[in-house]
């Protein structure tokens, strides 16, 4: 039995035995904690890919965004916290740094995690890619523009061309294309919040 166990049990039979004549129950308090930072990232770098595949839907950007929420609670987080801490501090870190993702890839906002919804991103792995539901959800936002503002967004961001390209594709100004691009965003935000996404 670990010092911190047998500790917590001590503690708990003695209150309950203080009282007068009741009845003493032990109540176990699970401490368990990591041992290493190797073992935080093994047991935790798994769930967290596919939970950042299931919001980006692609390889590189999960891989990225899972190494930055890593990268970002490395000096923060505290060894000596039990494995549950740990696991709600790192789905934490994994919404601040999705929602900095979005805000600095859209320009907006775009991130919920909820563990009971997303309990099937966050359990053991399967041994392959979650399904992802982004293609989904951004097929949904994008029908629901007008066809100029989705134009400029696949253009950008589906298709990865540049301003100038994005705008001879569409044959305006590149002053234009900015506007519209920046437009086709704010309203793909608002479409994205009615949708409850």
């Amino acid at each position: 039995m670990s010092p911190t166990l047998r500790h917590s049990l001590a503690r708990s039979t003695s209150e309950t035995s203080s009282d007068n004549g009741a009845i003493a129950y032990l109540r176990v308090v699970e401490t368990e904690a990591y041992a290493d930072w190797e073992s935080v990232y093994r047991d935790n770098v798994g769930r967290l890919y596919r939970l950042m595949y299931s919001r980006v839907g692609n390889r590189p950007d999960a891989e990225d965004l899972t190494s930055e929420v890593f990268r970002t609670v490395l000096r923060p987080l505290q060894l000596g916290s039990s494995k549950g801490e740990v696991r709600a501090y790192l789905l934490t870190t994994a919404q601040t740094v999705l929602a900095t993702h979005w805000r600095r890839t859209l320009g907006i906002s775009v991130t919920s995690i909820d563990p009971e919804v997303d309990a099937v991103y966050l359990a053991e792995p399967s041994g392959s890619d979650p399904p992802s539901t982004a293609p989904n959800r951004a097929n949904q936002i994008l029908a629901a523009l007008p066809d100029r503002y989705r134009r400029i967004l696949e253009l950008r961001f589906l298709e990865a061309c540049s301003i100038k390209e994005a705008a001879q594709g569409m044959d305006v100004s590149v002053g234009n294309a900015k506007v519209l691009q920046h437009r086709a965003l704010r309203m793909a935000a608002k479409v994205a919040e009615e949708l409850g996404q």
